[in-house]
């Protein structure tokens, strides 16, 4: 495991905590009715904050594009997950709130829960997929129930649409990552020739609809509610296609299993205690104090 790898995904996952602030702030002041619309994005691009924000996840995809030159998918995405983290730090120094308990243990759990699954699954080796590989089912799979999830946002309950649209959001970041490692062997191999084969559009594709399904669960609830379940649902496709995709390998004694599960199981708890700080709900309550542009 490369420990340049791990530190410059950790970078990654600063900026895109970062940018996701700034794109949710930016987002909850958007009318209702433009959850699942193009029209949502048009909007948000006259949005300075919310371009900045998007400047900054860009700027962490590539930096994460970097890392993932140095280590796997299913090393390198759970580390992503430390991105709720900086999104925490960052609306403390906004809202200049004070960090409580809760807080710190979300933090030890999901940082603990990340290194434990790093530490005892391991994951480690694999080879990247032909162009029309049968083993890119397993992206499509992801990419249909991506759909379905996203479908199912429609709920009346804007919390539980929220979730779902998240969820859905989190699944195309995953399977972007996949498609990310893809295209950066692909370019290692020549530039001119990876424009021939279909992953870099594929690449541009589902970021654009990852991006969509994530701010419109921006504009349906704060992100105490929406960015938990992106959070966790991305990490979990991430390493589940490093596996099926790029045919990864994790440790598979009971004993690796179990604890690994543990790891994975401690890593979505903390995520789930964080999404809960009320810092995170600040936007909310600006929102509404301001009129917030809801409908």
């Amino acid at each position: 495991m490369s420990l340049l790898g791990m530190v410059v995904a950790v970078v990654a996952a600063c900026l895109i905590g970062l940018g996701f602030v700034a794109q949710q702030h930016a987002a909850f002041q958007e009318p209702l009715g433009r959850i699942l619309h193009p029209r949502l994005l048009l909007d948000l691009l006259h949005s300075r904050l919310w371009l900045g924000g998007i400047g900054l996840m860009i700027a962490g995809q590539l930096v994460f594009a970097f890392a993932l030159n140095l280590v796997g998918v299913a090393q390198a995405t759970p580390v992503l997950t430390l991105n709720l983290v900086f999104a925490l730090i960052a609306a403390h120094v906004i809202y200049r709130e004070p960090l409580g308990a809760r807080t710190l243990l979300g933090s030890l759990t999901l940082t603990g829960g990340v290194a434990l699954f790093l530490f005892i699954g391991r994951p480690h080796g694999g080879t990247p997929p032909g162009e029309l590989s049968f083993r890119w089912v397993g992206g499509a799979v992801v990419l249909g129930l991506a759909m379905v999830v996203a479908l199912g946002g429609g709920h009346k309950d804007l919390r539980v649409r929220a979730m779902l649209l998240a969820s859905a959001a989190g699944l195309l970041y995953g399977l972007q990552d996949t498609l990310t490692r893809s295209v950066v062997l692909l370019f290692d191999k020549g530039v001119g020739g990876a424009f021939t084969t279909w992953q870099p559009y594929g690449l541009v594709g589902i970021g654009a609809l990852a991006l969509l399904f994530a701010q419109s669960a921006f504009d349906a609830a704060p992100l105490r509610i929406s960015l938990p379940a992106s959070t966790a649902a991305e990490p979990l496709t991430g390493i589940a296609l490093g596996i099926v995709v790029f045919g990864e390998k994790v440790r598979l004694s009971t004993i690796d299993l179990a604890l690994g599960a543990l790891g994975l199981a401690g890593m979505v708890a903390g995520i789930v205690v964080l999404g809960r700080s009320p810092y995170l709900g600040k936007p909310e309550e600006l929102a509404s104090r301001d009129g917030g542009g809801r409908s």
